[in-house]
């Protein structure tokens, strides 16, 4: 503050942090205290004013960021658990289908015991 008010001259790249961080904003009230447009106390109401504002609007953006990232996580987990959904409806039906061909096997492999049991004994019956 002290050097722009004795006349430095700041690059556009430190003017833009300056005005960021609110001090030619601080030179430009100080001007109109100068010249007797309003008092110091006015100029320093002007300047937490401006400055809570930013805070404000600082908050905001961070508030929706934050909103974002949540939002933008929960769709991410609900379309993670949808695919694991699928894949466990895939697998569950996979291992139904595994279970009947084993069945049919069982039963047929009994289907082919039961007429060679009947095979050998009706064989000695003939005899």
């Amino acid at each position: 503050m002290y050097w722009v008010n004795v006349g430095a001259i700041p690059t556009d790249t430190v003017r833009n942090i300056l005005s960021r961080e609110g001090v030619m904003l601080m030179k430009h009230l100080q001007g109109g205290v100068k010249k007797g447009a309003f008092t110091e106390e006015e100029a320093q109401r002007r300047f937490e004013a401006w400055k809570n504002e930013k805070e404000a609007k600082l908050n905001a953006i961070k508030a929706k960021l934050n909103e974002d990232s949540r939002n933008a996580e929960k769709a991410r987990l609900d379309e993670e658990t949808a695919k694991k959904n699928a894949k466990a409806e895939l697998v569950a039906k996979k291992k139904a289908e595994l279970a009947k061909a084993a069945e049919e096997a069982a039963k047929a492999a009994a289907a082919e015991e039961q007429p060679a049991e009947a095979a050998t004994e009706e064989a000695p019956a003939a005899e």
